[in-house]
């Protein structure tokens, strides 16, 4: 489909009729219109799986408001039959109800024009066949299910591999965000910086409610705690060696190679995760607070404009910042 734009121009002209003269010169405006056709952009999309949780509920009000996407289906176990917008408290229903079956969301947009991006906030022991159901539908998928096994990700991965290579024309794209927050990606990134300066790491995180952290996680220490943990351990450093033997519990737990974690749990808390470096005469702190799970909106719309690019599967969001 292309939109047809005009623009408007004028053009002075003189005439010099007294070739001996300077001054008398007699001038004329001549107006033109000019006429260029050019392609219109088709919104994105999008489909919110889990769309009745916290995450999702906010997900759907981001994706209605954001530029270049549509909300196209709602899929989710509870609430079933009622409008998404209701459910989200929004002021003016969406007229999209809440489904419970995937394979019927996609088949009702597969014939639309445009890029269709399913966002997946379910459960690791479904993530799989539901990128396989979205794939053979032609549509992308964003990924956001803390605790997925790396077992999981990598069959993903071979899948989609598997995929593109059967048909040029089945490009799989696959973006897989064990965090959409993109101060916690700075924090992860600014932690890789200051491990090649500092041997004592550790970490200290908090929260209100051990089953209800932002993003879905359940477990201590926390899917944030835990990737800050392995990405200093992949760097092949051993850090805090003074205390690496002390097996007191209060000490807190030890993950990757040498690396402490504290978790606290107290009502009023806010999520926070904070990194502490030291060094002989000094320590090195960063820290970062999430208030509730609005923070993850920017991310997950720049996963979804991302995905549609993508022509296999990408680990982590951290790569388009």
């Amino acid at each position: 489909m292309v939109s047809l734009s005009s623009h408007f121009h004028s053009t002075n002209y003189y005439l010099n009729r007294n070739n001996n003269s300077h001054h008398n010169h007699n001038f004329r405006i001549k107006h033109y219109v000019s006429c260029s056709a050019q392609p219109t952009q088709t919104n994105i999309k999008v489909v919110i799986n889990g769309a009745a949780k916290e995450i999702g509920r906010a997900a759907v009000e981001a994706v209605t408001k954001a530029r270049g996407m549509e909300l196209a289906g709602a899929v989710d176990t509870c609430h079933v039959g009622e409008d998404i917008g209701q459910v989200c408290g929004m002021e003016e229903p969406l007229e999209i109800p809440i489904i419970n079956n995937l394979t019927m969301v996609l088949g009702s947009i597969s014939q639309s024009k445009g890029a269709g991006v399913v966002v997946d906030f379910t459960e690791p022991s479904s993530v799989y066949d539901n990128v396989k159901q979205v794939t053979a539908f032609g549509m992308r998928s964003v990924v956001h299910v803390p605790r997925m096994e790396l077992d999981t990700v990598a069959a993903l991965s071979a899948f989609c591999d598997k995929a593109t290579m059967v048909s040029t024309k089945n490009l799989v794209g696959v973006l897989v965000a064990p965090t959409l927050s993109i101060g916690s990606i700075l924090l992860q990134q600014a932690a890789i910086s200051a491990s090649f300066h500092y041997r004592n790491v550790e970490i200290v995180e908090s929260k209100a409610n051990a089953n209800d952290w932002i993003g879905g996680e359940q477990d201590l220490p926390s899917v944030d705690a835990n990737q800050i943990a392995k990405n200093l351990s992949n760097l092949g450093q051993i850090y805090n060696r003074e205390d690496a033997s002390t097996d007191v519990l209060a000490r807190g737990q030890v993950l990757g190679d040498g690396i402490r974690v504290h978790s606290l749990v107290l009502p009023g808390l806010p999520s926070s995760t904070t990194v502490h470096f030291s060094a002989p005469g000094e320590i090195y702190s960063i820290k970062h607070d999430i208030t509730n799970v609005q923070c993850l909106m920017p991310g997950l719309l720049l996963a979804i404009r991302k995905v549609v690019r993508l022509k296999n599967l990408v680990y982590g969001l951290e790569k388009f910042l």
